[in-house]
C-alpha cells in the first residue's frame, strides 16, 4: 500500500466479523419518496492505495466458519497461496482471489475459497475498487463490503453483492443502533439516483438483516455483464454530513479524474444509489469500518430460494461438487475468481 499516513489498526476479531452477512436479502419494491442528494465540489486526495502484494501483506485472511452458512473453507494466506487461490499476476500486477476449481468435493460439502479484510479501518472517505473480473455462476456469492465492530452496532455497507446468475449489482446499508436509518427515492429529474429501491428500513438484526438495498439497473454492474465489459470501477462516497453515494462505471465510462487519481464526485454522473443523511444518522450508525472482499458458495442467500428461482440446474449442494462450475469450461463464461487491479481510499 502506498499511503500518506500509515496508521495500522488491529484486525477485527473473529467474533466481530462472524455476525455480518447472515440472512437472505429482501427484494420487495417500495414507492419512491422525494429526497435531495447533496454533493460538495471537492477534489479528493488519495490516502491508501492497495495493489498487488499489498492485499497479501496489508489485508488479513479470514479462516473462521463462514457466517453466512456457505459451503466454503476460508483459507489462510499460506494455504491460499500454496493452492493457487491467492496470487499476484506478474504481467499486470493484478491480484487474483479464487474459488478452488480442482478438488473433489462431495455434494453439500465445502470448497476452498478466500476472504480478506483490510487491516486499516475508516470512518469516511471515497472508496474505489477497480476489478477486471468477478466470480460468476450458479452457487457463487461474491461481495465487496465494509463492516464495523460488534455487528450490527457499527453497521455494514455492501458495495458489490449478488448471487448465482444475478444480472445487476445490489448495494445495501445495514444499521444496528436505535438511531434512525432509512432510504428514500427521489422523483426529481436533476437530483436523484438511478437504482431501484428494494427495502427502505436499514435496521438489521441477526434474524432479519435485509437492510435498505438498491438494485443497479446497468447489466454491466454484475456477473457476466461486468466481466464481458472488461470489468470496471465501483465507488462509495461516505460523507457523514450528506450521506452515502455509490456508483458503478463500466471500463469505458470511468471518469478521467478518477483515472488521474484526482476524483471530484460532484462532476460524475448520477449515482446508482444514495442514502441521505436527512433520513439516516450516518456517523452514529457507521464507524470504524474495515473493507472485506470474499466469495462464498450457496449459504443463506445463494443457496436458498434464490437458487431455485435463478434458473440454475439441480440443487446448490450438488453444484458445489461440480468443480467445472468454477472455471472457464468450453464456451461457458464461468470463472469464480476476483481479478482486482486496485482498491483506493481517498479523503
Amino acid at each position: 500500500m502506498h499511503a500518506l499516513s500509515k496508521l495500522f489498526l488491529a484486525a477485527l476479531s473473529l467474533t466481530t466479523l462472524v455476525g455480518a452477512h447472515r440472512q437472505s436479502r429482501a427484494h420487495s419494491r417500495h414507492r419512491r419518496t422525494p429526497v435531495r442528494r447533496q454533493s460538495s465540489n471537492k477534489t479528493y486526495t488519495i490516502q491508501d492505495l492497495y495493489q498487488g502484494q499489498d492485499f497479501m501483506n496489508e489485508w488479513d485472511f479470514f479462516t473462521g466458519t463462514d457466517p453466512t452458512g456457505g459451503n466454503v473453507n476460508y483459507q489462510s494466506k499460506s494455504d491460499a497461496q500454496s493452492k493457487g487461490l491467492a496470487y499476484v499476476n506478474d504481467c499486470d500486477n493484478s491480484t487474483v482471489l479464487a474459488v478452488d476449481s480442482t478438488s473433489t468435493v462431495a455434494s453439500g460439502g465445502k470448497r476452498d475459497s478466500v476472504r480478506i479484510t483490510s487491516q486499516k479501518s475508516y470512518n469516511s472517505g471515497l472508496f474505489v475498487i477497480d476489478a477486471s473480473n468477478m466470480p460468476v455462476g450458479c452457487s457463487t456469492w461474491p461481495s465487496f463490503w465494509t463492516v464495523g465492530p460488534n455487528w450490527p452496532s457499527a453497521g455494514e455497507i455492501d458495495i458489490i453483492e449478488g448471487v448465482n446468475n444475478q444480472a445487476t449489482n445490489q448495494m445495501t446499508l445495514h444499521s444496528g443502533t436505535s438511531q434512525s436509518c432509512s432510504i428514500a427515492k427521489s422523483n426529481s429529474s436533476t437530483d436523484h439516483f438511478t437504482g431501484q429501491v428494494l427495502g427502505t428500513n436499514c435496521y438489521s438484526t441477526q434474524n432479519a438483516d435485509a437492510g435498505c438495498g438498491v438494485e443497479d439497473t446497468d447489466t454491466r454492474s454484475f456477473g457476466y455483464g461486468f466481466n464481458n465489459a472488461e470489468g470496471g470501477v465501483f465507488a462509495l462516497l461516505w460523507d457523514n454530513s450528506s450521506g452515502m453515494s455509490m456508483w458503478h462505471f463500466a471500463r469505458a465510462d470511468i471518469p478521467a479524474d478518477l483515472i488521474a487519481q484526482t476524483p471530484n464526485p460532484s462532476t460524475w454522473s448520477t449515482p446508482a444509489g444514495f442514502w441521505s443523511a436527512q433520513s439516516c444518522d450516518i456517523s452514529a450508525n457507521f464507524y470504524d469500518h474495515q473493507m472485506v472482499i470474499d466469495t462464498t458458495i450457496c449459504g443463506n442467500w445463494a443457496g436458498g430460494s434464490a437458487y431455485s428461482s435463478s434458473g440454475c440446474p439441480g440443487t446448490c449442494s450438488d453444484m458445489v461438487a461440480n468443480a467445472t462450475n468454477y472455471v472457464v469450461f468450453f464456451d461457458a463464461i464461468v470463472d469464480a475468481k476476483w481479478v482486482i487491479n486496485y482498491v483506493a481510499v481517498y479523503q
